[in-house]
Formats: structure tokens, sequence, C-alpha cells
């Protein structure tokens, strides 16, 4: 799988005129790697994931994936949102079946795949539960593997743990990366937090301010196998702080 944003520029209409957005955006995912988008807020990051997921047409610029066009919504790309988005009235297992049965799948196998990836997430002995009898943690495990379900090329992340506290965020942090250790799925994931970004990717793509272009491409040097102890290490700060210094650019040229 690949993914390839090339030229990306979009304009929207508003009362006072043309607002440019995103400015000839370029930026490229190989089949198994975990990328994030990093940007502060107006930086038109939410935007750029949502013309790749197909939920925006863009004004200018192409988006890819293994070639083909992307022109809408499609199950190539699996979408987490930064809320939940779970259907109140239906269980941990219908919630995350529910796309499979949307494709016609026969029952038998979407029980099998829905198992499967109950088991991923570890949420085996919840599947008969509803949302609100979960914890925030626990729902967006279950909004993952629901995303995962279907099997998506790549599986977009819109801020998926913004909502939660830090303590449950750092948890999932450590969740997340042992899921994608498993199952190798193509990741890209739109953030601005800063130690999110570099505990979580193997590439970032740092966004200017109104409107976004890439600024920086930074490769994060730190092995694949990263615990919360890592953000202690000298590598670990050294790349954060590269990071920050890039936003704090775009901080002071917004004042200037």
């Amino acid at each position: 799988m690949h993914l390839d944003v090339q030229q990306l520029s979009k304009v929207f209409t508003t009362r006072r005129g043309p607002l440019l957005v995103l400015d000839q955006v370029s930026l490229y995912i190989n089949s198994g790697e975990f990328v994030c988008v990093l940007g502060a807020s107006g930086s038109g990051k939410t935007t750029l994931l949502r013309i790749i997921a197909g939920l925006e047409t863009a004004t200018h610029g192409q988006v890819t994936v293994d070639g083909h066009a992307v022109s809408g919504p499609g199950s190539d790309r699996g979408l987490v949102f930064q809320t939940y988005t779970l259907y109140p009235w239906l269980t941990v297992q219908d919630n995350i079946e529910f796309g499979l049965k949307l494709q016609g799948m026969p029952k038998g196998e979407r029980r099998d795949r829905v198992h499967h990836y109950l088991h991923i997430v570890g949420l085996g002995r919840y599947a008969q539960l509803f949302p609100h009898q979960l914890s925030g943690g626990m729902k967006q495990r279950v909004a993952i593997a629901r995303a995962l379900v279907t099997e998506p090329q790549v599986l977009l992340m819109d801020e998926p743990f913004g909502a939660l506290d830090a303590q449950t965020k750092e948890m999932m942090h450590e969740f997340l990366l042992d899921l994608w250790r498993r199952t190798r799925t193509t990741i890209l994931m739109i953030t601005h937090d800063v130690e999110e970004a570099v505990f979580l990717a193997q590439r970032i793509y740092v966004l200017t301010s109104s409107p976004g272009r890439v600024k920086e491409e930074v490769a994060i040097q730190l092995p694949l196998e990263r615990t919360y102890r890592c953000k202690r290490q000298l590598e670990f700060v050294q790349q954060r702080e590269t990071i920050l210094d890039l936003l704090r650019e775009e901080r002071l040229k917004a004042i200037a």
C-alpha cells in the first residue's frame, strides 16, 4: 500500500472571500508505516485528513492509494475520530460488526472476524456491553476495532486521544503502538501533541499555520519497541525539542 498526496490545496469560500487552508501539501506513506501530521490550530491538518478520507474534495492536487485516485470514502481507508462515534443502542460486538454487515459479509464470517479483533484490542470480555458501560479508553478501542475489522489498507486517525485524561492517553499510546506492531497496519494520524507524535510515529510532517504547508519532514530516530520510559531518554527529548522549535517559529510568525 502506498498513499500519495501530491500538491494538495484547499480553498474555502467565506463571506470575506476565498480562504486558502492548505497550500500545495505533498506527503507519502509506505505500507506498514506509522506517520503523524503535526500542526497548530489553523494548519488545516483535519481538512487534509478529511480529503484523504474522501469526505472533502481538494481544490487542487490529488490523493492516490496504490495509484488509484481518491474520489470519495472507500473501504481501503478506515477512519477514527476524536469523538468515539459509537452507536449507543448497539453492543460492543454489534458496533464492531456494523461495517461488515454493510459489506454483506456472511454472518459466520462476520462473527469470526469480530471475535478476532475483539481479542486484538483486548475487549473480548466486554463484547455484550453497551458504550455507556465503558471507559473512554475502552470506547476508543472499540472505535479502532470497528475501523480495523474491515481490514483497510490505511487507518486514518484524527486526534483520537484528545478527549482522554493524561494517564489514559499514555496507556492508549502504548496500546496503539503494540497494535501497530502486531498488525502492521499503515497508520496516518493527525495531532497537535508533539510528545504524542514523537512517541508514536516513524516520521512526522510538521505543517505551517494559515495556510498549511509542509514545513518539515522529520524522521524519528527511536527504536520501534517504545514504552513510556523512553520519554526520559536524551534522544526523545532532543527530537521533541527539534519539533517544538519548528512550531515556535510558526507562532512567532503569527504574532509578528
